[in-house]
C-alpha cells in the first residue's frame, strides 16, 4: 500500500483530471479516483492517487500535504486498507 495515497480536504469542485495534474509532477501515477457519492454524483471531498514506485508516493506526501487545491488545503498521507466488520454479525 506505500505506492497509494489518500488526499482529503478536496473541494467538491474537483475532479480526476484536476486531481491528477496536480500529483502528476511527482512521479508517473497508476491510478487517481476523486470518491462520489453513488446517489448525486457529488464529490465526497477525497480521493485517492496511486504512483508507480514508492520513492514517489512519499515524494508526494512531503510535496502535497498542506498544499492547496482549487482553494483548499489538502492532507495527504499514506492510504490504509478500510477495516471490515466490526458489527455485530449474525452466524
Amino acid at each position: 500500500m506505500a505506492n497509494r495515497l489518500y488526499v482529503g480536504g478536496l473541494s467538491w469542485d474537483t475532479d480526476d483530471a484536476q486531481l491528477r495534474a496536480a500529483f502528476e509532477p511527482h512521479g508517473a501515477l497508476e491510478d487517481v479516483k476523486v470518491i462520489t457519492d453513488r446517489d448525486s454524483g457529488r464529490s465526497r471531498g477525497f480521493g485517492f492517487v496511486t504512483y508507480v514506485n514508492p520513492e514517489d508516493a512519499a515524494k508526494a506526501i512531503e510535496a502535497m500535504d498542506g498544499a492547496m487545491l482549487d482553494g483548499r488545503s489538502l492532507k495527504v498521507n499514506e492510504a490504509h486498507e478500510r477495516k471490515r466488520g466490526g458489527g455485530r454479525g449474525r452466524f
